[in-house]
This record gives C-alpha cells, structure tokens and sequence, in this order.
C-alpha cells in the first residue's frame, strides 16, 4: 500500500549552485507511507528484529534567505518498522511553529547560520534569528519521538507510530523557554533517564537538565561559563554528563556588533566539565585537553577512578580559506570537509581524584557519527560503529566498526553513488552479546533516484548488505538516527502490534 500525506508544497528554484540543494541532499517533495508490494525487498528481512529505525534530517522546502547551509533545512523524520520480518516505512516534516508559519506564507521566513543578519522577525536557536527546524537530532524517550535542531530549540514530541507532530514538550518545555535543548539530548536505556543541555548568547551561557522515565522535568541547573560557546554535544556515564567547553566559539568582539564569525582560539586549552547526573555548577569538575572541536561522541564511561569519552575529535575545525572567493559555496564545503578539519576517533580520561587528563588516539583513519548498542550507552563497552566520510563532500560512503578491546577493525565501503546515513545498532530478538545484532541504515542512492534501507549484520559488516529495502522515492542524505527496539517502545506504551 502506498498513501500519498502530503506533497510538500516547494517553493525551491531549480537549478541552483548549491550543493546542499542538489544530488544526495536534494529534498523529497512528498510525505507518504509504504509498506507491502510497494517495498521491494533484495535478501530477506530478519524475523529476529523487531522495532524502529528513525532518522532526522534537512528538508529545505522554500527558496532560502540568504545562502543556504545544510543544517538550516526543514526537519524531515524517515522510519522505518521492522515486525516479524515485514517492514513498514513513512517520512514526515516536524511541524513546528516556524515550519507551519512558512507554510501559511507559502515562502521563507527566516534565515539561516551563515546569514542570520538577515532576519526580519524574531526566531530561534542560541542566535535567536533561526528557524525552529528540528532537523538535526532524534531520541525515543517516555514513549515519544523527541527531535531537536544543533542550535537550541523547543523538544518536538511526535508519535513513534505515526510520525504525527505534538508539538513542544507539554511537560517541561515552559521551564526552558527560549532557551530549550540542543541536540545530543542523552537517553540511558537502563535508568530510562534523559540529559540534555542548551547554550546561549547571553548569562548564564549553558544549562544542564534530566528528563526521568515519567517525562518529569526533575534537574535543571545553569552551568557557569567564561562566555558564550558553541559546543555540539555532550557525554553521558552511569553516573556522570560530560559538558564541553570547546575554543571554537563566535568571535566575542565582532558578537558584539552583532556579527556571527566563528573563530578557533588554538591557544586555549579544551575545558571538559564532569558533572554529577544531579549535579550543580558548583559540583563540576573541569579538565583541560589540547586545543579541538567536537561534533560526536561514540559513548562514555567509568572506570574506578577514572571517567573515560570516547568521540571524532576535530584537530582543524577552521581549515584555512584565504585561497577562496568568499562568493558561492567552496568555503562552507571546505569547512564540512571531514578530511580537512580530520575527523578521528580519541579517547579522553579524567581522574576524578587527582584532576589529570590523559588523551590518546584510537584511531588514525577519518570517520564521524559514531554509534554503539543503545544497552551499553553509559557503560563500558567494546564495540564503535563509524561512518566514513568522502573526501571533500558532506556524505558518508562507507561504515567502519571498532572493537576497542581488540584493536582489530572491518569496513564496508559503499558502490559509488550509494551514501550511507547514520547507522545505529539494532540488537537481535533474545541477543547474547554486545555485537550480536544488526546496523540499520538509510542509503540514498543517487543512481537509481531512490531511497534504500540496508542491514548488516554487525558481526560481519565487511560482507555487506544481508537485506536491502527499496523504496519507492529517494530519500536524501540526512543528520541523526536513533534504533528503538521493541521492549524501548513497550516501556513507553508502544506496541508495534
């Protein structure tokens, strides 16, 4: 069966020279369902899972203000279903308050991060100029979708089943006010807590939050700062978050006259604050690092006195562009070039009884978006699962899986023109190990024009694919991804029948 939602209603001028328009990242007009003969199937899809695989990402749907940066799109979510071996799969924008105002205008109404000057009404995000998009991270939590945007915005609650938008979160959304969650909100599947964090332009500059299994607001504390940051993510342990206070940050000076340039302040150390999961500003204890950024953390742990994070560290976050035009797009693509800014798994060990630092990296390939088995999120674990990015492009071509224990590694490298999204752990029905199970993954095939969901088995990701599901319409390269097996959903209320 195949049910046409929505189509869209694009107000997008084609062609364009935007790269992030175009090609793998090129936006799907139409919001629909597809589940039995309109899903092509190449393998067999496994009896032994059971839950849903759900990811987010930009769908812009109006001609932009201003130029147009990947992460500025309007939040599309892309599910897909996994049932005693049948598969049922639908997309649908997050309709938030911004989205559903552009709609009524049948245009653009905000800008986006590389024009925020640009603004004519007031918005969102840690800027305060920006579109609510969500289209950056995706979580189940308390039984609901939960969907944020990088730069701060209201938690967007949606329904795991029918990807129908709630709306803001009814239950702590008025605590944050403008303020809301970044992405990288941090779901522990034992404890079934959420941590979350938000940062701004103005005193205090980050917050601190949990969210219990109930959906109850039960922390929420500021968190102490030099000044205004840009950090991306956080970690999490059984017992400790891990906040970041990174030298990437806007230029405070130029902040002042309104102008949004960021700025690498290679001489100040990497601040790492590891704070109680109850904690208070004045509980944190601080850690400096060498100089870097970073975009994704693999997981967090503890480790007797020690609390190790694992994550891509960032050693250029700001390759040099005086050899570009500041006209057209080959600085933003310099910039999201993951080879250039070298995108590397390390490891960060903080005693938390002696204040030492100690970094090593594990790894000297470039790879980013790391994931691990949702169980072990929090606890030591053994096993990373890295996506590979290509050269001079924002898309991933290809998965890298880690075993930390051992130091061994296997790869799969995609057929050309196949780029992989990010691609979570799904454990087998009863599984007996941390690796015993499958990776999910949405693939946006540009030389068929459509969208695939692949699966491997995790134990053997080098022989590639063991099923492919074939859409019946291309599905674009897109952000986060989150797997929700069946007893996740349960415990929310949820049942996939």
């Amino acid at each position: 069966m195949l049910d046409i939602f929505d189509h869209g209603h694009s107000t997008l001028k084609f062609p364009n020279d935007n790269p992030y328009l175009n090609g793998a990242h090129k936006p799907i007009e139409l919001e629909y369902t597809a589940k039995g003969p309109d899903l092509q199937v190449i393998g067999e899809v496994p009896k032994d899972l059971q839950g849903m695989y759900v990811r987010n990402g930009h769908n812009q749907v109006h001609d932009p203000i201003g130029k147009y940066h990947p992460f500025d799109g309007d939040g599309m979510l892309h599910a897909i279903w996994f049932n005693e071996g049948k598969v049922e799969y639908r997309n649908r924008y997050t309709r938030t308050t911004g989205f559903l105002a552009e709609q009524a205008a049948g245009k653009s109404l905000w800008p986006g991060i590389i024009e925020p000057k640009k603004y004519g009404r007031r918005g969102w995000g840690s800027i305060g100029k920006m579109k609510d998009n969500s289209g950056t991270d995706v979580a189940v939590h308390a039984g609901k979708i939960i969907v944020a945007m990088s730069q701060c915005s209201e938690g967007y609650r949606l329904d795991p089943l029918t990807l129908e938008t709630l709306g803001p979160d009814e239950d702590w959304s008025q605590v944050l006010g403008d303020r809301g969650i970044c992405s990288h909100f941090k779901v522990d599947e034992v404890t079934n807590h959420m941590m979350f964090f938000n940062f701004s332009e103005t005193a205090p500059y980050m917050h601190y939050g949990v969210v219990d299994g109930d959906n109850n607001l039960v922390h929420y504390v500021p968190i102490d700062l030099p000044g205004p940051r840009w950090p991306h993510d956080m970690g999490m342990t059984e017992n400790y978050s891990i906040l970041h206070d990174l030298p990437m940050f806007f230029d405070p000076e130029r902040l002042k006259q309104g102008s949004h340039r960021l700025h690498f302040h290679r001489d100040m150390p990497a601040r790492f604050g590891v704070i109680p999961r109850f904690g208070t500003s004045e509980d944190v204890k601080w850690f400096e690092a060498e100089p870097c950024y970073i975009l994704h953390l693999s997981n967090s742990y503890e480790e007797g006195d020690w609390v190790i994070m694992d994550g891509c560290i960032m050693t250029n976050p700001l390759p040099d562009m005086s050899d570009l035009s500041p006209e057209g797009y080959d600085r933003l693509c310099r910039m999201l070039d993951m080879h250039t800014t070298g995108t590397r798994m390390h490891r960060w060990r903080f005693n938390m009884k002696t204040g030492e630092c100690r970094e090593e990296q594990l790894d000297d390939q470039i790879s980013e978006f790391p994931m691990v088995n949702g169980r072990v999120h929090g606890r030591p674990y053994r096993y990373s699962y890295n996506a590979l990015p290509q050269p001079g492009e924002w898309l991933l071509d290809g998965i890298k899986k880690f075993d930390l224990q051992t130091g061994k590694t296997e790869t799969f490298m995609m057929p050309k023109g196949q780029f992989v999204s990010e691609a979570p752990f799904a454990p087998r029905i009863n599984s007996k190990g941390e690796d015993d199970g499958y990776l999910v993954t949405f693939v946006t095939n540009v030389e068929t024009g459509k969208g695939e969901c692949a699966l491997f088995d995790a134990q053997n990701i080098g022989d590639g694919p063991i099923c492919r599901v074939i859409m019946p319409y291309h599905i674009p390269t897109g952000a986060h991804a989150f797997w929700a097996g069946a007893d996740l959903l349960r415990e929310g209320g949820v049942s996939l029948g």
